[in-house]
């Protein structure tokens, strides 16, 4: 599973945690050179080219809403629905949001600042960096809940409202890589 993020540190270590909980799917999370939507893209289509991809294998764009305008993501959408081995996964309003899930419903959490805020209150020393051992499989299971509870009904594109996330997305293909073919 090739993951490419537009954050160069916090996603990155998330998505290194499943590659250490003893799974048989190889989660390779790349930081885009850009943060800017585009410069995702761009990231992932030069990787496409330089690897070998096997049948079974998958792309995964991860990004944040934050204040790009919608066309930006609805580009990377568009992308998406070329291949089908290939994905987006959006945090409205960014990644802090699908990470404070593992610790909480994120009821009220719309701004970035929200979600920065009350992820410092179950990670005190967060700054951008993670500690894995924060996010156990049982927490995981907790934010995939709380993020499909969130998404319903499930966006057909990518979340349009604050405090919504389709990372649960991407973490199922993880574990439906482990027990067989993943889900669209």
């Amino acid at each position: 599973m090739l993951v490419v993020a537009e954050g160069t540190a916090t996603e990155p270590q998330y998505f290194a945690t499943f590659n250490s909980l003893q799974t048989t799917v190889h989660v390779r999370c790349v930081g885009a050179n850009s943060s800017a939507p585009q410069g995702v893209l761009r990231t992932m289509r030069r990787l496409l080219k330089e690897i070998d991809r096997r049948d079974d294998d998958e792309a995964w764009l991860v990004v944040d809403k934050d204040s790009w305008p919608d066309s930006a993501l609805d580009e990377l959408f568009s992308w998406s629905t070329r291949d089908p081995s290939c994905f987006l996964a959006v945090s409205n309003p960014k990644f802090e949001y699908w990470l404070l899930l593992h610790f909480e419903a994120g009821d009220q959490a719309k701004t970035a600042q929200d979600c920065a805020r009350r992820l410092k209150a179950h990670l005190p020393n967060y700054h951008k960096r993670i500690d894995p051992a924060s996010f156990s499989p049982e927490r995981i299971r907790q934010a995939v809940e709380r993020a499909r509870r969130r998404d319903s009904p499930p966006c057909a594109d990518w979340p349009r409202q604050p405090g919504q996330t389709t990372v649960y997305r991407l973490v199922e293909h993880i574990d439906a890589g482990e027990n067989g073919p993943a889900r669209r």
